[in-house]
Formats: structure tokens, C-alpha cells, sequence
């Protein structure tokens, strides 16, 4: 399956942007909109391919500080919602309960996807998962951190829609995340960085879609690097990664909230609580910050009666797969990817923001180490870990480049299906 898959990645890609960017643009709102789609499938066993086409030099910068309301995109059908900006943000879920096949045919269908996924795409896509001819519009994918979700980057995904609307964004839950931990037949195996990397690759695989640029924050950094180092030594086309507030190994925790020390808290805290404040109060006696007491509370669903049969009303549960989170975490601080860095495949190119305020020690060693790979490495002021909340139009700025040398915005509107 996996050298039929990368041949036809090969094939599809055939057709792609080529020659120098267009000037740069003067800077202005984009009074577009935004859809999004969401899915939600069962696992499939093929793997996805990487391609994409990215350039650091000379790349026009667009921004935007138009906004977007965060909603849930969960409902069967469609639903409609509005935006601060006044336009209309469509959004769709399908889901299936057809039993996985490990057939290449339904491994690239969408009902077949290994992960809970959703789609932001900008005003000017014409493209679907559930109708896919024709060419593609240039994808991002967008990979949260650990005890996240895909919810965590969805306001960011619509304000990046808005200021390139010819793009597309897809979002995921990864493995022991989000809606991916609930699924009837969520993805097995080992739980680890190069596992979480399978998944969104089979996710992409499902529904070919062969993205331009892949954004990971924190754990999701080293996974969207994963992706890379397990697809070979050459892309079919060029891909940007960015990556958000990690580095590519060992990572320790200098101050604030060390996630190892939140998830061995929360091995502490029986389920189910009854209510969001005593999981904060929980979390803030034992020493962690109130914002980030609050922030894990979004990791909290009412309970189940079939699960928790004597919870009282109200009662609430984790969202994810604890245990299973916690492989995962050892897999990120033991998982190293500074071969892929140092070697990387043809046509890769490496980004890293690094915080302000990263919780993260930048060693002068290492970043002197990234730089002679040829990566960058960016500084973003007034920013905590979590740089797409605390500074998202200083962070559009810095990948801006990365996306304006394919946003036809300038260019009159394609129709991609």
C-alpha cells in the first residue's frame, strides 16, 4: 500500500504552481469569508503523502485583522453561522459507521479517515472532500499540541482563511485527543509522536488532499516533523513546516505549567468531577497557573450515563484518552528529529517560532544548530507557549510569506471543482 500510494501522489501532484511569486501586495483587510467543513470517520490504514510548494524570499505578506467566531461544526447536514466581519461561515460534518476495509480505494475515502477532522477554507475554494475533482486549492494543515484539540487552532485557521482566501485549512484531533479519543474505532497501536504522524498522514491520504504547508504547535511541531521524516528523502514537491514553540529534541520546561507535571495531576483527579470549578481548584491548590487550571477545563464533557451510571446531574469527564496521552508525551520528550532536520528530504523547508515568553529553553548551541541546517528561526514578541492565542497578528505576519507567493487573491478567482 505504501509504494501504490506514494505513485499516486506523484501522479497527483503533477500539476503545481512554478516560477517566481508575484510582487508584493500592499497590505489590507480582507473582507472575505470563510467555510468550514468538518469529518467524521473511522480509521483507514494507507498512508498519506506530503507535497506542497513554499518559498522564503521575496514572498508577498498579506494580513488581516478580521476575526471570526469559534463554533462547533458538529451537526449532521449543514449549519450556518456568522462572523464578526459580517460573512457567512458554512459548516459541514459527514459521519459514517461502515466497517474499516484496508483496501486502498476506501483507505482514500473520507468516511475512512484514521482522525476526527475538520476543514477552514477561504472564501474563494471551490473544492470538497466529498466532491474532489479538479485541482486542489494550496492546503495547510494545522496539528495542535498535547491535551489540545483541534478546537485550539480553529480561530487561528479562519483568520489565516480570511487573510488567503484562495487557501484551505485542515484541522485534526489527534490520537487520545478531541473527538478522534471517542471515535467507535479509535486509531490502536502504540501511542507515540511517529504513530500521531501516521494518522494525520492516512487523514490526508483519505481524502487526497497533498498539503503546501504544515503548522505544528508544541507536540504537534514534532509530529507535523514526523510526517516528513517518515515520508523519505524526497517530496514529490517542495512543503513549508512551521514550527510553533518546540524544538526538534530533548525539551524541558524552564517555568510555568510543565505538561507532564498537568498530565501526572490529572492522573491524580477521579472522574467524574461535578463541575468545572472543582477541576480548576484542583489544579490551582496543587500549584499550576489559574489560566492554565482554566484553559484544561475545555478538555471536560458531560458524563455518560452507560459510562459513570451513579453520576450525579451535571457531572463531567475528560475528553481524552488520559493513559493513552501519557505514552504520547514520553514519546515527544524522548523522540528525536534532528537527523531529519540535518538531512532532510529535497524540497523541505523548515520554520521555527520561537516565544517571547516560550516555557521552553532556546539554547544558544541549539539554535545556532538550526540555522546551520538552513531553517529559521523567528521571534515572536508578546507571546507566552501558546503564541496563535497571545499574539496571533504578530505570528500571521511572520508565515504570512509562506502562503502570499500562492494566494490568488490578486489573480481572478479559480474554480477548483
Amino acid at each position: 500500500h505504501e509504494s501504490a500510494t506514494r505513485r499516486d501522489a506523484m501522479r497527483a501532484v503533477a500539476a503545481t504552481t512554478s516560477g517566481r511569486p508575484p510582487a508584493p501586495a500592499p497590505r489590507a483587510r480582507v473582507g472575505s469569508g470563510c467555510r468550514a467543513s468538518s469529518g467524521r470517520s473511522h480509521p483507514g490504514s494507507a498512508r498519506g503523502a506530503l507535497t506542497g510548494r513554499s518559498r522564503r524570499a521575496d514572498r508577498p505578506s498579506r494580513s488581516t485583522t478580521i476575526s471570526s467566531r469559534e463554533r462547533s461544526s458538529l451537526s449532521a447536514g449543514g449549519a450556518r453561522s456568522r462572523s464578526r466581519s459580517g460573512t457567512v461561515a458554512r459548516a459541514l460534518s459527514t459521519e459514517t459507521n461502515s466497517p474499516m476495509s484496508g483496501s486502498l480505494a476506501n483507505a482514500r475515502d473520507p468516511a475512512f479517515a484514521p482522525l476526527r477532522y475538520e476543514i477552514v477554507q477561504g472564501a474563494l475554494v471551490r473544492w470538497s472532500a466529498e466532491q474532489p475533482e479538479g485541482p486542489h486549492p494550496p492546503t495547510a494543515v494545522l496539528i495542535h499540541g498535547i491535551l489540545g484539540s483541534r478546537r485550539n487552532l480553529l480561530s487561528f485557521a479562519k483568520r489565516l482563511a480570511q487573510a488567503f482566501p484562495s487557501w484551505q485549512f485542515v484541522l485534526v484531533d489527534l490520537r487520545c485527543h478531541g473527538q478522534t479519543a471517542s471515535m467507535p474505532s479509535p486509531p490502536g497501536g502504540q501511542h507515540s509522536v511517529t504513530s500521531a504522524a501516521r494518522d494525520v498522514l492516512g487523514t490526508l491520504n483519505a481524502l487526497k488532499i497533498y498539503p503546501h504547508s504544515l503548522i505544528g504547535h508544541s507536540f504537534g511541531g514534532k509530529v507535523a516533523m514526523s510526517m516528513v521524516h517518515q515520508f523519505g528523502k524526497r517530496l514529490p514537491r517542495p512543503v513549508q513546516v512551521w514550527v510553533l514553540d518546540t524544538v526538534p529534541g530533548d525539551v524541558w520546561c524552564e517555568a510555568g505549567d510543565h505538561p507532564r507535571d498537568t498530565i501526572e495531576h490529572c492522573r491524580t483527579i477521579a472522574m467524574p468531577v461535578p463541575t468545572r470549578k472543582f477541576l480548576v481548584d484542583s489544579l490551582v491548590g496543587a500549584g499550576f497557573t489559574l489560566e492554565g487550571a482554566q484553559w484544561m477545563t475545555t478538555n471536560l464533557t458531560p458524563c455518560s450515563s452507560e459510562l459513570f451510571p451513579d453520576a450525579p446531574d451535571g457531572a463531567l469527564t475528560w475528553t481524552f484518552d488520559l493513559p493513552g496521552i501519557v505514552q504520547m508525551y514520553k514519546s515527544y520528550e524522548e523522540t528525536d528529529l534532528w537527523p531529519m532536520l540535518e538531512t532532510p528530504p529535497d524540497g523541505l523547508e523548515v520554520d521555527f517560532v520561537r516565544a517571547e515568553r516560550s516555557a521552553f529553553v532556546w539554547a544558544d548551541d541549539d539554535v545556532a544548530r538550526m540555522t546551520d541546517t538552513g531553517a529559521r528561526v523567528h521571534f515572536l514578541r508578546d507571546a507566552s507557549h501558546w503564541v496563535h492565542i497571545d499574539n496571533p497578528e504578530g505570528l500571521l505576519e511572520i508565515l504570512a510569506p509562506s502562503f502570499g507567493a500562492m494566494d490568488r487573491t490578486q489573480q481572478p478567482a479559480r474554480k477548483f471543482a
